[in-house]
């Protein structure tokens, strides 16, 4: 009796809700000595007390595959279904928050895909750290020191957060050892009109950074301030630079000269000849006479400066 399903609880997904979970799991839970001493006659009201106590998450862990107390309040929660609104509670609740996630992972389980995508979304804002029991042969959740990482380690807990939490409720098919019913697509509904586009926090500073590159591309550059010009009256005071005068050009001056050359021929006399039958003999002496030769000659005479 204390292992059936409440009489007034209804079906989910057309099947009795403890069936959402594997029956050789089942078997674990209901043989483990948590279910039987802490999970006893547990109503919708006081099941909240045993949810505040959690401090890690979990579906099975160690060599045995033991069930975590995390999964055994999921089961015991599908066992009495209790309303809607006190999981709602939980998932809203922000002081416990391995309490919201108890709450988040029921709702996943049992919750309509418009309430699944309704309630869950806004915890993606959420990324407080959670303890993860992975298992391992000695890991164990009794008697630990959660202070300790590396004793916490060594007993099998990992950290996550609780966004990546409720990121693989909505994504992945299987969490914590559990398959979770088929989830639609949420552009699926989108089309459909069932579920309204999801308007995410971050979409306000993504557009206001498209707006800075939209007015930096299309803004001109900005031009360099102009700088102040001079007063009328220190610009007419102001002397005009002159330019340096050309130089002119060097005179040509042109210089005549007159060379005169004076040649002087002297033939010696030929003994016993007459001068006239006597033969030409070759010239001998110093040449006389007097030519004269005149010519011009143009040049350039540059002006130096003395002692320079």
């Amino acid at each position: 009796m204390a292992n059936k399903t409440d009489a007034s609880a209804l079906q989910i997904h057309g099947t009795n809700p403890q069936n959402l979970i594997e029956k050789i799991l089942r078997q674990k839970i209901h043989g483990d000595g948590y279910w039987k001493e802490h999970c006893f006659a547990l109503t919708a009201e006081t099941i909240v007390d045993r949810a505040m106590e959690l401090d890690h998450i979990g579906g099975t862990y160690g060599g045995n595959k033991k069930p975590a107390p995390f999964i055994q309040l999921v089961l015991k929660l599908l066992q009495i279904q209790p309303e809607k609104e006190i999981i709602v509670e939980f998932i809203k609740n922000e002081d416990f928050k391995y309490v919201r996630a108890l709450g988040a992972f029921y709702m996943r389980l049992v919750g309509k895909p418009v309430d699944v995508f309704q309630y869950l979304e806004p915890l993606l804002n959420d990324y407080r750290k959670l303890r993860l029991i992975t298992g391992g042969e000695n890991a164990s959740h009794a008697k630990r020191d959660l202070k300790r990482p590396e004793r916490m380690a060594w007993a099998g807990y990992t950290i996550v957060y609780m966004d990546d939490f409720i990121d693989s409720l909505l994504r992945e098919d299987m969490v914590l050892d559990i398959a979770l019913p088929t989830l639609p697509k949420r552009i699926n509904l989108e089309d459909t009109a069932v579920l309204q586009p999801r308007i995410s926090p971050l979409d306000d500073d993504l557009q206001d950074e498209d707006d800075e590159e939209e007015e930096g591309e299309t803004k001109p550059p900005a031009l360099p301030p102009p700088t102040s010009s001079p007063p009328r009256e220190s610009r007419a005071k102001r002397p005009r630079s002159v330019s340096p005068a050309r130089k002119p050009p060097p005179p040509t001056v042109t210089v005549t000269v007159t060379v005169t050359v004076t040649v002087t021929s002297r033939r010696p006399a030929v003994k016993g000849r007459d001068l006239e039958t006597a033969a030409p003999a070759p010239a001998r002496g110093t040449a006389g006479g007097t030519v004269t030769a005149r010519g011009h000659v143009t040049g350039t005479v540059t002006p130096t400066t003395a002692g320079a």
